[in-house]
């Protein structure tokens, strides 16, 4: 777990240290992937890339997503990859500098680690001890920390939970930086824990039934809590438009799960984007919402393909000629409904029973409300 301001992530995990353990006879290693000339993932199914490395040292900044994109032609393949190491509790923790080493076991292609990034060889499973910050994430942790601090996709039940603005002192009608404002609901939230102020805006509907799942927000601005109560007084010290009475107040430092692996659905799973949004930070991603949630089967690490709802032209040749007869009839011709076409790559990062949160990783055209995702 890691909190949304923390700059150093103090946990202490056990980290994977090794997933082979060479005493004589334990692991069936077959060869390493030093060939150049191998063939690609021979005598599997698992669809290794074409250039992957044989070694691969982690570099800060790196993602899983970016190393898994390094080894497979299909990310999401990466726990049929990584052999794991059972012994350790969050077996697929890597770090920087470690080395990591591609080897076939009983002809199967298997990533490990062959180096830690302290220089240790010792290639048998032991406890590591790191600060969780760093650890390589999935996706970028600043981007799934900025929403949790700053949401602008909200659940019903989160909206009808969250404390809100009551009043603003003197009397005010809107507030910005400086001002006092009172908000009744958090509880016994100590002095100086910072809030950040979210306007509720537009509805979010599941298109399949017409049902309130959500709200879009719009991001007011922040300050920490003056004095405790309820009601209590937060100092707007950052605004970036009017607080207003009825905004809903959320805490900055919100602890945030991130150590999940990309992967695919187990089951088949048909969704769709219900609102699209920047990322409050690192502009090239964004966030989506899908009217599918926990109880449909999505998890943190799902990988779902974005498709675009193919367009309905009018057959105007279907009885063998040019068309040019019905082409003199506005609308002529029969409908038809081209075939959906893939445009993109989601990872979900948070779930509720009926909503899932997940970033564009990967878009050949605008994602927008109304596409579909479905299992890769």
């Amino acid at each position: 777990m890691k909190t949304a301001t923390s700059q150093i992530r103090p946990a202490v995990v056990l980290g994977v240290m090794a997933c082979l353990t060479f005493a004589a006879g334990t692991v069936p290693l077959t060869s390493s992937a030093q060939d150049s000339t191998r063939t690609i993932a021979t005598g599997s199914n698992i669809p290794l890339a074409a250039s992957a490395p044989d070694e691969y040292v982690v570099k800060r900044g790196d993602t899983l997503w970016d190393i898994s994109k390094l080894y497979l032609r299909d990310p999401w393949y990466w726990p049929e990859i990584w052999y794991l190491n059972p012994q350790v509790a969050n077996p697929h923790l890597i770090y920087p500098g470690d080395v990591l080493k591609l080897i076939y076991i009983d002809g199967q292609p298997r990533l490990t680690v062959a180096e830690r990034g302290d220089g240790s060889k010792r290639l048998s499973p032991q406890v590591r001890r790191e600060p969780l910050s760093r650890a390589v994430t999935s996706i970028p942790y600043e981007i799934i920390a900025g929403f949790a601090g700053r949401p602008v996709l909200l659940d019903k039940d989160q909206v009808e939970k969250a404390p809100y603005i009551v009043a603003l002192r003197d009397e005010h009608m809107i507030g910005g930086e400086g001002n006092e404002i009172y908000a009744r609901g958090i509880g016994d939230a100590a002095v100086d824990t910072r809030y950040s102020i979210v306007h509720v805006d537009g509805k979010l509907r599941d298109p399949d039934n017409n049902d309130l799942l959500g709200y879009t927000g719009i991001y007011v601005g922040s300050g920490p809590v003056a004095r405790a109560g309820d009601p209590a007084k937060l100092v707007l010290t950052e605004t970036v438009r009017e607080a207003l009475q009825g905004d809903k107040l959320f805490p900055e430092a919100t602890d945030v799960k991130d150590d999940f692996v990309p992967h695919a659905p187990s089951s088949d799973v048909k969704a769709t984007v219900i609102a699209v949004k920047e990322a409050t930070v690192m502009g090239q991603y964004q966030l989506v919402a899908l009217n599918r949630g926990s109880s449909a089967g999505l998890e943190p690490g799902h990988i779902l393909a974005v498709s675009e709802r193919g367009e309905v032209v009018r057959d105007k040749f279907n009885k063998g000629g040019l068309g040019a007869g019905n082409s003199r009839v506005m609308g002529g011709g029969k409908k038809v409904q081209l075939p959906d076409e893939r445009i993109g790559l989601v990872m979900v990062f948070n779930t509720t029973p009926r909503m899932s949160y997940a970033l564009v990783l990967e878009s050949q055209k605008e994602i927008r409300e109304g596409d579909s995702a479905a299992n890769p």
